[in-house]
């Protein structure tokens, strides 16, 4: 599975931004996407993901501000970003499971990272 993301930038905070990430290849065993983020000296978070069912899952920092989404005619995974703060600056990465294990989907694919950049 490859994955090309695209959409990040610079943005004043309270602002908006829309990540987009177009998967190719094996795409029929793509269980789950998701989006991670990661800021220098820390450890990669995930910040949303979606089954193959449409499920939305967001850990409390983002709840209510970001919105995933997916469109599988296009092989396209969205990330909306709406009242942006400056802790959300990092580099975003998007990511594809293939399987599950104990209630987890393992994320074993990643996309080239995109620097979202939220300036107070």
């Amino acid at each position: 599975v490859q994955l090309q993301a695209s959409g990040g930038g610079l943005v004043q905070a309270g602002g908006s931004l829309r990540l987009s990430c177009v998967a190719s290849g094996s795409t029929d065993s793509i269980v789950a996407m998701g989006w991670y983020r990661q800021v220098p000296g820390k450890q990669r978070e995930l910040v949303a993901a979606i089954s193959s069912g449409g499920n939305p899952n967001y850990p409390d920092p983002v709840k209510g501000r970001f919105t995933i989404s997916r469109d599988k005619t296009k092989n396209t995974v969205y990330l909306q970003m709406n009242n942006l703060k400056p802790e959300d600056t990092a580099v975003y990465y998007c990511a594809a499971a293939n399987q599950r294990k104990f209630g987890q989907y393992e994320f074993g694919h990643f996309g080239q990272g995109t620097q979202v950049t939220v300036s107070s």
